[in-house]
Parts: C-alpha cells; structure tokens; sequence
C-alpha cells in the first residue's frame, strides 16, 4: 500500500531524494551495502499523515510505524531490485507485499 500510494517504487524512492535522502535510498537499490535509515528520517520523508495510517493498519503508534519501516525497508527495497537498479513494469505491489509477509513472520 505504501508504494502504491507514494507511486510505486520509483515514486517512493524520489520521496527520499527530495528530503535529501537520496544517496541513502540509492544504497538499497544498488548492490552495495544498504545504508541505515532512522525513524525520524521515515516520518520527515512520509509525512505524518502517512505514518499515521501505517501505524493504524498495524495497530501500533506512529513512532513504533516509524521504526519498524525504518528496520524493514532498506532490506525490502533491496529485495525489490536484485539487479541494482528499479524495473520497470512487472507487479512490483505483489512482490513487495509478499516480500513483507516474509519479513512480518522473522
């Protein structure tokens, strides 16, 4: 849902770019090291409203929301492109979904 809303994954990735985030996003793309990313960096780049949806969805607060997107989508973004970089077409929503089933069970 949340690529969805943010318009898909290069949608979601420009996001962070535009926060000044984006050689961080840029690191879960590519084949390298994924670098950290912050709670508080999550909610500058989402926005309140948007935190505040997740963390409803999850049944948890906004902060908690925060941190556990902070934990799970490098690795999620990076299970997304395993090529290094973004593709194109393909059902990138299904993939992503599944992959966080996967992550939501570890």
């Amino acid at each position: 849902q949340l690529l969805g809303q943010a318009g898909g994954l290069e949608g979601l990735l420009k996001k962070f770019q535009e926060n000044g985030l984006g050689e961080v996003a840029a690191s879960w793309v590519g084949k390298g090291q994924n670098l950290p990313i912050s709670a508080e960096q999550i909610q500058k780049v989402l926005g309140n409203e948007q935190v505040a949806a997740i963390a409803s969805k999850l049944g948890v607060d906004p902060q908690q929301a925060s941190m556990q997107l902070a934990q799970m989508l490098p690795g999620l973004v990076d299970k997304l492109t395993p090529d290094g970089q973004v593709a194109q077409g393909g059902d990138l929503l299904a993939q992503g979904a599944n992959l966080l089933k996967g992550f939501m069970k570890s």
